[in-house]
């Protein structure tokens, strides 16, 4: 399968005229009954090659890491820095072959990861060991926060030049979430008291992640570039920024869930999927997938249900999410059409319901 890149750069290099691909998209679209949008691609794999050479970088990099962690620096006991090292050095050189001359996609994903999770992890080794050689797990709170927040600049500065030379779509979703790493980290040192009520900022994160996900996501309302690619990631970021402070503020993670409290979480999710519905991302319901499992697991617990409180679970989402998946285009069409005409005009466009599925035979 062809990814829409593929495509772009088909154009670019003058083999086939955009007007081509744009009819091969619509017939693409009639045939299967629904639109590219409302499909949501995003690129995986293209072959079982990809997992193959994901499994190979995995296995590598945890080899690396595992090395770098057994060559001690200063102290016999002290922080070693050159398992990061090791890992981010490797997952780039990686990057080199795998993404940026063989473009795949998942092998990519992996190798972003590892990149920035090997600086991110290099940083910190080096800040605690330049800070009087103490032991990270010794370190005062405050300045363990202090060293945290530099090593998540540092790894996403990492993932920012990773993007200017590489281009992976999930990439602006780690430099995002080093962001918001940062700023909570800053918080706590700033007012160690607050380190047990961040809710609040990381909420506020999370709309602010969600923000830069429509931003993405406007500029390319058809979802034919990797915009729409980047955007998919963001979402999938946001979604548990903003739904996991808010069951922590309600008290809804220390379990003991009622019947009042897994009221609100449903709702929750019916708001969720609402936002989902008019953008047009599936994305927003699928990370915040989780908390609304432990919410109803807990309540069918809660009426006795313990030994099938998994299993009722499971069958009453399961159920929902499937009808909500083959209605989606009516469902998307009815939430459109409740919204002001400036705000669905930003939006992707609302696609003709499939006849079949509206009146079933």
């Amino acid at each position: 399968m062809y990814s829409d890149d593929d495509l772009e750069a088909v154009i670019a290099a003058g083999v086939v005229d955009r007007q081509s691909i744009e009819r091969m998209r619509d017939f693409l679209a009639r045939s299967s009954r629904t639109s590219a949008v409302d499909e949501e691609h995003f690129r995986l794999i293209t072959g079982f090659n990809d997992i193959f050479v994901s499994i190979a970088c995995v296995l590598l990099l945890v080899a690396l890491g595992w090395i770098g962690q057994a060559i001690p620096i200063g102290l016999q006991n002290g922080p070693r820095p050159l398992g990061g090292l090791f890992v981010a050095a490797a997952s780039w050189g990686l990057a080199e072959m795998f993404t940026a001359r063989r473009r795949m996609a998942l092998p990519s994903i992996l190798l972003l990861l590892g990149f920035v999770g090997g600086l991110f992890a290099l940083t910190g080794s080096a800040l605690a060991a330049m800070l009087d050689n103490v032991d990270a797990e010794r370190l005062d709170r405050t300045i363990g926060t202090l060293v945290i927040a530099g090593s998540a600049l540092v790894a996403g500065g990492g993932a920012w030049l990773h993007w200017r030379r590489f281009h992976v779509p999930i990439t602006v979703a780690a430099g995002a979430g080093s962001g918001v790493a940062v700023l909570l980290a800053l918080i706590v040192s700033i007012v160690p008291d607050l380190q047990d009520r961040l809710a609040v900022p990381a909420f506020i994160g999370g709309l602010a992640v969600f923000g830069l996900a429509m931003r993405w996501d406007m500029s390319d309302p058809k979802r034919e570039t990797r915009r729409a690619d980047v955007a998919f990631w963001l979402h999938l970021l946001a979604a548990p920024l903003i739904v996991h402070p808010v069951f922590a503020m309600m008290g809804l993670l220390q379990g003991g869930v009622g019947l009042g409290g897994a009221s609100v979480v449903v709702a929750l999710y019916i708001a969720m999927g609402l936002v989902a519905l008019a953008i047009d991302r599936r994305a927003l319901m699928v990370s915040a997938l989780a908390y609304v499992l432990y919410a109803l697991s807990e309540l069918f617990r809660e009426f006795g249900a313990v030994s099938l409180n998994i299993a009722l679970t499971a069958l009453v989402l399961g159920s929902a999410l499937l009808m909500l998946s083959a209605y989606w285009p009516n469902v998307r069409a009815a939430v459109l059409a409740a919204l002001p005409e400036g705000l669905r005009a930003r939006l992707p466009e609302a696609h003709h319901p499939d006849p079949t599925l509206a009146h079933p035979a």
